[in-house]
């Protein structure tokens, strides 16, 4: 049996006030001109069910708050309460009507509770379900199937319904298209599609150990080696050559040992003496230069004292022939006043002259005392540093003189073993870095065998799952032969039915799940008219729901349709046997089913056979908003044009 799904009600919290619609029939046509709102409302009730990127006229963006959708999902009734604010609109509040319980709030995204997984959880479906590519070597485990992909399923969007089903016209989406339609109809399940994409994830892991392999075989071709065995027999060569190299160093090593007699080893202590007794002579030498600047900094700033004082005392002697009149402080005059001889005329105190005992200044006697002792110690410091530099010279010959002595003593003794333990030394080295090498290679032919026997292990499970697959597959094979073969039998009738002018033959196909028309699939035929895509669209939908509902399989009982006339245009004859069909759909089983449709306007004789909600620009759909006039809005289906 069909899985019940069904929208009860629509509510929106505008600006001005509350709109509502109830949709007790199993079909309810929303009927009214172009402009007036129709597609508004079924694209904010994709929004209130987050069923991906909804189209909202500026209606709705600028001046409806919160949608709460009323839905019915098997057993189960809830409340969807969701804002239309960017922010707040990331979280949906849901009650329980059975119970009237609310319950915790859901996220819109992969946030949990996601809304999501609520919704394909009360579907029967997990949330965790991938949908790989099945032909070709993808490595992709495939995107999630949310409810989005489900509700394509549902809804007809007046923008796609003369061009597109399902999005089958993007050819990316096609493998999740396909894997919807397989679970909706039985002809899958999670498992099947689980192991599909472990089958994909392991191509990708499979081709990533080839490209590793010929990466390594690549490096090991370019180092010239065929084979392990030849590696193992060179490295087995270079480590009897290090063996032969440690043997001869070790003999030469013996050799050696008695050259150094006592007079050698004196002479190689004095030598060392003799270069730390250079070292610190060196050292004294730099510590006498430096104090030697040091004297001579100071000798420069007292002379500039000294200097200062000179130029104080000359300026004195040139002011003291100077006859103040006036006061050079307060201006005030001196003329009137008795000066006692030999004083100042300004301070009064006694003149100093050559014989006064302030003539000698003591500051400037103290300076060339300094003076005359930095001299001293300079004098002293130069006579230290042309001492160090003797000494540096008598220990520099000393150190050549051993050092000629020692190489005369030593060359003819040590020299050719000197040579040959060199000449060993480095074959050593040579075996050493030729083993580094060719250990390095082994590990590399090592890597290859692993890398072989992971790409083996990987294919082995790969060839498991895929016959797992095809196990399971095999299994669903009558089901699938039957169900594809009522899906063709019933497109066929209906499309004959609806009366479809261009049409010359129809059929299911069975890989595609898309229609074909004139001998081609649905996405690559070329009709005269959009009217015509249109109504072979809706006998496809309509398809799916009646096997659906004939064959008992659990594919939600909800179908919506945007805009059926609006393409057909006069097709008059086509549009009754459209509405005829849909009114057999819903009346074959009544509650078993629900079709909203959004029309311009019913045929005539249909007008009063089932429910029909009706708007103009004077009551439009969010009729708390005043309608702007006619042509004065944008219309949502032409936001692909």
């Amino acid at each position: 049996m069909t899985l019940k799904f069904r929208i009860d009600a629509l509510t929106l919290h505008t600006t001005e006030g509350v709109v509502s619609y109830e949709f007790d029939s199993d079909l309810t046509v929303l009927a009214g001109p172009t402009g007036v709102g129709k597609t508004t409302l079924l694209e904010l009730l994709k929004y209130g069910l987050g069923a991906g990127e909804a189209r909202l006229a500026s209606v709705a963006s600028e001046s409806v708050n919160d949608i709460v959708l009323s839905v019915t999902i098997n057993d189960e009734r809830l409340r969807i309460a969701r804002s239309l604010d960017a922010v707040k609109g990331k979280k949906v509040r849901i009650t329980d009507l059975s119970s009237d319980q609310r319950l915790q709030d859901h996220f819109v995204g992969d946030d949990e509770p996601s809304l999501n997984t609520l919704l394909l959880r009360k579907l029967g479906l997990p949330s965790d379900i991938r949908a790989a590519a099945t032909k070709g070597k993808s490595s992709r485990a495939g995107n999630r199937v949310t409810f989005g992909d489900i509700f394509k399923y549902l809804y007809v969007p007046q923008y796609a319904i003369n061009r597109d089903i399902a999005d089958s016209r993007d050819s990316y989406y096609s493998p999740k298209r396909k894997a919807v339609f397989e679970l909706l109809f039985g002809l899958t399940d999670p498992e099947i599609l689980g192991l599909q994409s472990e089958v994909a994830i392991l191509n990708g892991s499979i081709d990533n150990s080839d490209t590793q392999l010929k990466t390594v075989l690549d490096f090991l071709r370019d180092s010239g080696t065929q084979n392990r065995e030849q590696v193992e027999e060179q490295l087995a060569s270079a480590l009897n050559e290090q063996e032969a190299s440690r043997e001869l160093l070790d003999s030469l090593r013996e050799e050696l040992d008695p050259v150094v007699d006592r007079q050698t080893q004196a002479l190689r202590d004095l030598l060392t003496e003799a270069e730390r007794s250079l070292a610190e002579a060196r050292a004294v030498t730099l510590d006498y230069i430096r104090q030697r600047e040091e004297i001579f900094a100071e000798r420069r700033r007292v002379q500039g004292d000294l200097a200062r004082l000179e130029r104080m005392r000359d300026a004195g002697a040139r002011l003291a022939d100077i006859e103040f009149l006036v006061c050079p402080r307060c201006m005030q005059s001196l003329s009137g006043r008795e000066v006692t001889t030999d004083c100042c005329r300004v301070c009064l105190q006694p003149e100093i002259g050559p014989d006064s005992p302030f003539a000698d200044n003591y500051e400037a006697q103290q300076l060339e005392l300094q003076l005359a002792e930095m001299a001293d110690q300079a004098d002293a410091t130069v006579s230290h540093i042309e001492r160090a530099q003797q000494a540096v010279v008598d220990r520099e010959s000393l150190i050549v003189k051993l050092t000629e002595t020692l190489d005369l003593r030593t060359s003819s003794r040590v020299t050719p073993r000197l040579q040959a333990f060199s000449d060993a030394t480095g074959q050593l080295a040579t075996a050493l870095t030729q083993q580094e090498q060719l250990e390095a290679v082994l590990r590399q032919w090592d890597r290859v065998t692993d890398i072989e026997r992971e790409c083996e292990s990987l294919k082995a499970q790969q060839d498991r799952l895929k016959l797992d697959i095809s196990s399971r597959k095999a299994r669903l094979a009558s089901r699938r032969r039957e169900l594809l073969a009522a899906l063709d039998e019933e497109f066929r009738k209906t499309v004959s039915d609806l009366k479809i002018a261009t049409v010359k033959s129809a059929s299911f196909d069975g890989d595609s799940y898309l229609p074909i028309i004139n001998g081609k699939v649905f996405t690559k035929t070329l009709m005269s008219g959009g009217g015509q895509m249109t109504a072979t669209q809706i006998a496809y939908w309509a398809t799916l729901m009646e096997v659906s509902r004939a064959a008992n399989i659990a594919y939600p009982s909800l179908l919506i349709i945007d805009g059926p006339r609006l393409a057909l245009n006069t097709a008059t004859e086509t549009c009754e046997a459209i509405y005829e069909r849909l009114n057999q759909l819903v009346n074959e089983e009544p509650g078993r089913i629900q079709v909203l449709v959004s029309d311009n306007e019913l045929p005539p004789e249909y007008q009063t056979r089932f429910t029909q909600i009706t708007f103009d620009y004077l009551h439009p759909t969010v009729y708390t908003i005043p309608h702007p006039g006619e042509g004065r809005v944008d219309v949502i289906a032409s936001a692909d044009d």
